[in-house]
């Protein structure tokens, strides 16, 4: 039995921890000694109140969106380069200010592609974009038609999360797709809303293993804008993505099964209060994993000991009550990437931290 197709996950994902110090075309190198070149970097300073700041090399190094802000693509020196083991950051101050902390996460997808949908027969709307079929991962670029459509997003299996954002237009909110929610509705990265329902975002039709549908709203197809998404399928012993479980309001709290011992784990409860939550295994390397940020807040980090998160080799452990991670009966959603499988490919286990 194959209990994975990725026996090192840091192939494809890897967390960062840097202290700016304000210069320019700082090389950033991951702390593994093996290359990995990125091709979306979301970086977020641990103690200020600086915006996220997510690039990608479809969208070009130095186009900055937000995941807290509704706010239009724009161009700053926040990211200078993809490098074979790392990245480079500018002299922003929200990715190298003097003195402050910061957590970058990477994401490998590799392998471009553009889709003349009229050529092709792949889709109804034309999309560039990087994709890994083995990773599970694709970044797709699109223009909308304002006319409901399929985009071909690069992978052959089907995604279970997709994010997508309006690059033109600063009054949109990030609109995200995930199988536990269904076609049916939308929830916000950079809001703490609960899911809106509706027809025109992902026109009732869930992801194929070759496309996603988007309906006629603006906020994700509104004409003649550009768009991006990001696409993440689930890949035994590397992601779980778009999944939920239920919390117990008990101080021993749900495990989730991921079947590996993660990386980064991010969080959202399916109510209008409790923010996206994202953990990871370097904010501190051992358990319990207990410094928040958030997706949706430029917030510095939050100290969560009180509310501590344990990683264990084949999932995450709540430690504790909180609405953040753990209500009674409450439906949260989340996206987890591997720092080790449960067990690899020929049989070899892994441990908890």
């Amino acid at each position: 039995m194959a209990y994975t197709t990725i026996d090192r996950p840091s192939d494809y994902f890897r967390s960062k921890l840097w202290t700016g110090d304000g210069s320019d075309n700082r090389a950033i190198t991951f702390d593994e000694s093996d290359n990995m070149q990125p091709n979306w970097v979301w970086y977020k300073a641990r103690n200020h109140a600086y915006n996220h700041g997510l690039f990608d090399s479809v969208r070009g190094v130095d186009k900055f969106l937000s995941s807290n802000l509704a706010g239009a693509e724009s161009t700053i020196s926040g990211i200078a380069g993809f490098n074979s083991n790392g990245f480079t950051v500018g002299n922003d101050a929200g990715s190298n200010g003097s003195s402050k902390t910061f957590v970058g996460w990477s994401w490998k997808a590799g392998t471009s592609f553009t889709n003349d949908a009229s050529s092709t027969g792949i889709g109804t709307i034309d999309s560039t974009g990087s994709a890994s079929d083995t990773a599970g991962f694709s970044i797709v670029s699109y223009t909308g038609t304002g006319s409901a459509g399929t985009i071909k997003h690069g992978l052959s299996s089907i995604p279970k999360m997709i994010i997508v954002k309006d690059r033109d237009n600063g009054s949109y909110s990030w609109h995200v797709y995930t199988a536990t929610l269904g076609n049916t509705k939308t929830i916000y990265l950079d809001l703490a809303n609960a899911p809106d329902t509706g027809s025109t975002y992902w026109n009732n039709t869930t992801p194929t293993s070759s496309v996603f549908s988007v309906g006629s709203s603006v906020t994700t197809n509104k004409s003649s804008d550009k768009f991006i998404a990001y696409c993440f399928a689930d890949v035994k012993g590397y992601s779980k993505v778009g999944g939920s479980y239920t919390g117990n309001l008990n101080a021993n709290g749900t495990f989730v099964y991921t079947g590996f011992l993660p990386a980064f784990v991010m969080v959202k409860a399916i109510t209008s209060a409790p923010y996206w939550t994202i953990i990871d295994n370097k904010r501190p390397a051992y358990n319990p994993t207990d410094e928040w940020l958030y997706a949706n807040s430029s917030e510095a980090a939050f100290d969560a000991s009180s509310y501590p998160v344990d990683f264990v080799s084949n999932g995450f452990k709540i430690r504790n009550v909180g609405s953040y991670f753990n209500s009674s009966g409450v439906t949260y959603i989340y996206m987890a990437f591997a720092e080790h499988p449960f067990v690899t490919s020929t049989g070899i286990p892994t441990t908890a931290r």
